[in-house]
């Protein structure tokens, strides 16, 4: 599970900013959002509210650019890290931009900082607590030689071989942890965390991410059963009563194999693997209504927005209750009703066990009743004069500001908690 995550100089953040799952004193809600780790208490859900350009997004980015640059090690030398750091100052385009985030990982706890530039990451450092803070390795990067030069903890039990085969497939522009997925030697250590990276946190969901093929492939895979998910659509008032799933084998077109082989990091072997086949398989999806005990099936496009993001989403709260996971989602009110997106997060909070959500929203009704939410739980990102994004928590208020009597939503909807748009009067005289 995530503890913290920090992030400087990323995109519309400036200066160092840091959202923590840290739970503080309070005992309410306990039981269903705090997942306790000895003596620490760590919260299942993040929301992030804040005016539009505020930089909400670019926080889930930031967490979304370092499962890449772990999971997805640059082929090149020559390729440059894609992403911009804050642009709006004379300086910190030249300056170097820092990610760290702290995680457990099988009940041992784990810190991890990257810092690099377009070019290059610059170092890298990656310590575990058992049960006291030990350095696993710590990486620098020769930039005049763009050599990687990597050094162990005292803790840490390597052989030569090992070091010098780690330190010659991390290049330049890839972590060590990506290094060491090119590298086929097994290494306790880091594959705890590069699994973390890969099994625990997933890829951001933005509103435009196709979630009805993500569910449906885990579910051909077995990875998510469609049981689970049928369960869970029923209770959410669609009128489903069941999803169809079938395959059909297509031919491929003539020009598609040229395509993939053009694209960089489409893998070699899977695409030998289409041109020796000639065929893709497509898949269909149909929702089976049943209408006064009558069974009607409708393809999936002609299905309701609302209704395609639910299925994705009951997909995601299968994988959220069944696993250990984590999913940071772009304006989790994306479709939804708020009922349903109500519906959502306490299914998910009241069912899951070790996962996580780190979500952007719009969506203020929550923030009108605390029996639903913690403090601990809600951020706010604000944009300053300099354009650069603040984040902070509810909780960082003091007493003056919120009280446990306080209306949250009047608050907020009144700027007393800022994170809101500066809007200017409504009349626009577009002849002046």
């Amino acid at each position: 599970m995530i503890i913290n995550f920090s992030v400087q100089n990323f995109g519309s953040i400036k200066e160092k900013q840091t959202l923590s799952f840290e739970a503080d004193r309070s005992t309410h809600l306990e039981d269903t959002y705090i997942v306790k780790f000895g003596e620490q208490r760590i919260l299942k859900l993040a929301l992030i509210y804040g005016a539009n350009a505020s930089g909400k997004t670019t926080i889930l980015k930031a967490l979304d650019f370092l499962r890449d640059i772990v999971i997805n090690p640059e082929r090149k030398k020559n390729n440059e890290l894609d992403f911009n750091p804050f642009l709006f100052d004379p300086n910190t385009p030249k300056e170097n931009s820092i990610i760290s985030i702290e995680f457990f990982q099988n009940e041992i706890k784990y810190f991890y900082e990257v810092e690099f530039f377009k070019k290059a990451i610059v170092s890298e450092e990656l310590y575990f607590y058992n049960p006291h803070k030990a350095n696993l390795f710590k990486r620098k990067t020769n930039l005049e030689n763009q050599f990687t030069e990597i050094t162990f903890g005292s803790k840490i039990t390597t052989d030569k071989v090992f070091e010098k085969t780690l330190e010659a497939n991390t290049l330049w522009n890839n972590t060590v942890l990506g290094g060491y997925l090119k590298t086929n030697i097994d290494f306790k250590e880091l594959q705890e965390v590069v699994d973390w990276f890969g099994a625990y946190l997933n890829p951001l969901i933005y509103t435009r991410t196709e979630l009805e093929e993500f569910v449906t492939t885990r579910i051909s895979d077995r990875e998510i059963s469609k049981s689970d998910v049928v369960t869970i659509i029923k209770k959410a008032d669609f009128n489903i009563s069941d999803v169809v799933i079938q395959e059909e084998e297509k031919d491929i077109p003539d020009d598609f194999i040229e395509f993939l082989k053009k694209q960089v990091k489409a893998p070699n072997e899977k695409i030998k693997e289409l041109e020796q086949k000639g065929k893709l398989t497509a898949i269909n999806i149909e929702f089976e209504h049943t209408v006064s005990d009558t069974k009607y099936n409708l393809p999936l496009e002609f299905e309701s927005q609302g209704t395609r993001r639910y299925y994705g989403f009951a997909g995601l709260l299968a994988l959220l209750i069944k696993n250990s996971t984590a999913f940071p989602i772009d304006e989790l009110e994306s479709s939804l009703h708020p009922d349903l997106y109500l519906h959502f997060l306490l299914s998910f909070l009241l069912n899951s066990k070790n996962s996580q959500i780190i979500a952007t929203t719009h969506n203020r009704e929550i923030l009108d009743n605390k029996d639903i939410f913690r403090n601990d739980a809600i951020w706010f990102t604000d944009k300053q004069e300099s354009c650069s994004t603040e984040l902070y928590s509810l909780t960082d208020f003091d007493s003056s500001v919120v009280r446990n009597t306080t209306n949250i939503l009047n608050a907020y909807k009144s700027g007393k908690l800022s994170a809101t748009p500066n809007l200017g009067d409504t009349f626009i005289d577009l002849d002046l």
